[in-house]
């Protein structure tokens, strides 16, 4: 591992020169910079509860007019927020390969805000709703006046995240893998890497025989396993990633 703080290695440049396919994981480091609330929001109601408890599916069959008002009152926080230089450099990196794959763990709609599209939500995303019971998604917001939403079903409407106590959706996590086992080059940027699968993806690279670099601002238990680990702030760093592999336009 080479631990550089804040400088662009030159293996790391070179591993992207030459790259065929880039996957990258990103998690909530990414999206701090753009002011993203942390889970636990700080006044009102959110107070007397933890939010911890408000996302399961036990929270949600106990009280789901509360559960809804929280994630509205989330949704309001986001909405607010724009997506950074590290998610602008990201999907600017995807029009330069011929195979590339975000893979996110963030919910919050900012990758797609910035113009990432081969990308896979792995927990979901808090602005798309599903049906409870028939599965049905909608990619638009139903009317939140009232609630609980209902479906044409007539079952509640639920955000389409990822509760604890949930599985990942199949597809999902599937494309996660097969990315990971399939790239020759992976960025991880902004994650602790202790959630589980999502950490276990850059070994699975690394095994494949992918060049693996981290980007987080402070160590985590992948930094010993990678082959390169960045310290700094991620909008920076990607920027000059991009800078760095920019020449492969002319190529």
């Amino acid at each position: 591992m080479n631990d550089q703080a804040g400088q662009i290695p030159g293996t790391v440049a070179q591993a992207l020169l030459s790259a065929n396919y880039l996957t990258v994981l990103t998690g909530a480091g990414v999206s701090a910079e753009s002011g993203v609330p942390t889970f636990r929001g700080k006044e009102g109601l959110w107070r007397k509860h933890n939010p911890m408890e408000l996302a399961t599916p036990e929270a949600f069959e106990r009280d789901p007019k509360l559960v809804w008002e929280w994630y509205v009152y989330r949704r309001g926080l986001m909405g607010n927020v724009h997506p950074n230089p590290a998610h602008e450099a990201i999907a600017e990196l995807e029009t330069l390969y011929p195979k590339f794959l975000l893979i996110t763990q963030n919910v919050d709609n900012l990758h797609r805000r910035a113009g990432s599209k081969e990308l896979v939500e792995l927990h979901g995303n808090i602005f798309r709703v599903r049906c409870s019971r028939c599965e049905r998604k909608l990619d638009e917001l139903p009317d939140l006046n009232e609630l609980p939403p209902k479906c044409e079903c007539g079952a509640y409407l639920r955000p389409d995240v990822v509760w604890f106590g949930e599985a990942l959706p199949r597809e999902a996590i599937d494309r996660a893998f097969q990315a990971s086992v399939e790239c020759d080059c992976m960025l991880v940027v902004g994650t602790s890497a202790v959630v589980q699968p999502a950490a276990s993806l850059p070994i699975m690279a690394k095994k494949g025989g992918a060049f693996v670099a981290e980007i987080n601002y402070e160590p985590t238990p992948l930094s010993d396993l990678v082959d390169v680990s960045i310290l700094g702030k991620a909008g920076e760093l990607m920027s000059r990633l991009l800078d760095a592999t920019s020449k492969r336009r002319n190529g």
